[in-house]
């Protein structure tokens, strides 16, 4: 399989329009860098997706909810939590920023290993991501950040559905791939395999969203 080649003559110079951007061309970490519009974009696989809007108050709501417990549990412990905007670089091999073509923003992660961030963000993945499920996103989106994160080796991935007020979990097991929970939903509480001893009661997610 051959590995995407960054469009070179983006390295050194702004952009300031997404307009500007050519979607058929692959681009790097250092490309993103010099983006100045205001869009927010990801990268996979070295291909540019823009994502939704500015999130709903509900999705917000429902962030700062997660937010809460996992900061409270993490309080004194090494993992560390950071919700979006956050940028996180994924590469298997280099991680020079031309190497890097791989950069999304999960709405929340925990990273246990500080050898993993920087000034500017995480570079490898994370222990644990959450997705909250808009109406704006894409089964495409989704499928695309599924990959990434079993491919990378994101060790939990939750999925939030704010319309069925659900938590689907997905753990990596020892082959590398995803195994999925059952659907959680109001009334129930769900832990962590990462996160031992951690308890979310799904009624504290989504209590209060009216």
């Amino acid at each position: 399989m051959n590995k995407p080649v960054p469009y070179p003559d983006l390295h050194d110079e702004p952009v300031r329009e997404f307009n500007d951007i050519d979607a058929s061309l692959t681009y790097s970490y250092a490309n993103y860098l010099n983006w100045l519009f205001q869009d927010r974009v990801e990268l996979i696989k070295g291909k540019i997706f823009k994502m939704s809007p500015a999130p709903s108050r509900v999705h917000q709501e429902i962030s700062i909810n997660l937010l809460k417990s996992f900061i409270n549990f993490l309080d004194g412990k090494p993992c560390k939590v950071y919700s979006a905007p956050f940028d996180v670089r994924f590469s298997k091999e280099s991680k020079e920023d031309k190497n890097v073509f791989t950069v999304l923003q999960p709405d929340i992660c925990v990273v246990c290993d500080k050898g993993k961030l920087d000034d500017r963000g995480c570079i490898g993945a994370p222990d644990l991501v959450v997705e909250i499920l808009s109406p704006g996103n894409t089964k495409m989106e989704l499928l695309h950040k599924y990959q990434v994160y079993q491919e990378f080796g994101v060790k939990e991935y939750w999925v939030v559905s704010q319309s069925d007020q659900s938590i689907l979990i997905y753990t990596l097991n020892e082959f590398g791939k995803y195994q999925p929970s059952k659907i959680f939903t109001l009334s129930e509480k769900v832990g962590s395999s990462v996160l031992v001893g951690f308890e979310l009661a799904l009624d504290d997610v989504f209590s209060d969203l009216n």
